[in-house]
């Protein structure tokens, strides 16, 4: 292993509730919609995080989780009422989770966002008058900021208009230890991150690559939310030959089960 980052510490941030469906398509699971309303459907925890990076060269922040205000800045999308961010409390809001850590927001070099989604940008704006580089990739970009109105599915634009956004294209090494992976499907730019330690070796988080440690199989099984299904297979098995090489430990978007047995912020971190 060559260059290596010296710490990583994922930030829980409560969690949304939803209809599995939207993340898991296999036998047994049935997505319900409005017109199901006398059906019982059962609500998974679909939690969100974020990922803080230190590296020699500097702190690196993956994703931002959702925003304080989400029921007001969704409601033109109706995806509050899908999606929930209901499972939250005041300590587990990012910032929140930033102040607990020691962390300010000019500490932090590189806010990476691994797609544009509502629950994944939902906080960008935190850095808009810090020194920190915003980067995302430049498909995402184009699509994010190319289709006409306000939103289209999980893109708010309210989320990442006025924002500098830098873009990167392929696979790229950020930070020492730090590879930025093109993992598209789910969105037409969604990235997964590779995070190379000393101790813990490699650790790769997939964002909304794999949703859940259910999607990444083997069978590998999809969800609704997919923009492009044979890209989304692709992305996955990219990803897997990666960790068939590296022994990664694999850290899914939304695993409600994997979340809890992490070490997690502000107490636990790998290095």
């Amino acid at each position: 292993m060559n260059q290596t980052a010296t710490k990583v510490s994922i930030i829980p941030c409560g969690a949304m509730h939803a209809d599995l469906a939207w993340l898991l398509l296999k036998p047994g699971v049935t997505l319900h919609g409005v017109q199901n309303k006398h059906v019982s459907v059962v609500w998974s925890e679909v939690p969100t995080h974020a990922v803080l990076v230190e590296t020699p060269e500097g702190k690196l922040l993956w994703d931002t989780s959702c925003p304080r205000d989400w029921e007001q800045r969704w409601a033109p999308t109706g995806l509050q009422d899908f999606f929930p961010y209901d499972m939250v409390n005041e300590n587990e809001y990012l910032d929140s989770r930033l102040n607990a850590m020691g962390v300010g927001l000019d500490e932090i070099d590189y806010v990476v966002l691994s797609h544009l989604h509502i629950d994944h940008a939902g906080n960008a704006k935190l850095f808009n008058n810090t020194n920190a580089r915003l980067i995302c990739s430049d498909v995402e970009k184009k699509f994010a900021f190319g289709f006409e109105g306000p939103f289209n599915g999980g893109h708010l634009k309210a989320d990442y208009e006025n924002l500098s956004l830098e873009t990167i294209a392929g696979d790229t090494e950020v930070l020492p230890g730090v590879t930025l992976i093109q993992t598209p499907g789910h969105t037409p730019g969604c990235m997964s991150m590779q995070v190379d330690l000393i101790d813990s070796g490699t650790m790769i988080f997939t964002s909304d690559a794999v949703f859940m440690g259910a999607s990444y199989g083997p069978p590998v099984f999809p969800g609704v939310l997919i923009n492009n299904l044979e890209q989304f297979y692709s992305s996955v098995e990219k990803l897997r030959g990666i960790q068939e090489k590296t022994s990664a430990m694999m850290v899914f978007g939304h695993d409600g089960d994997q979340i809890h047995q992490l070490r997690t912020a502000p107490a636990g971190s790998y290095t």
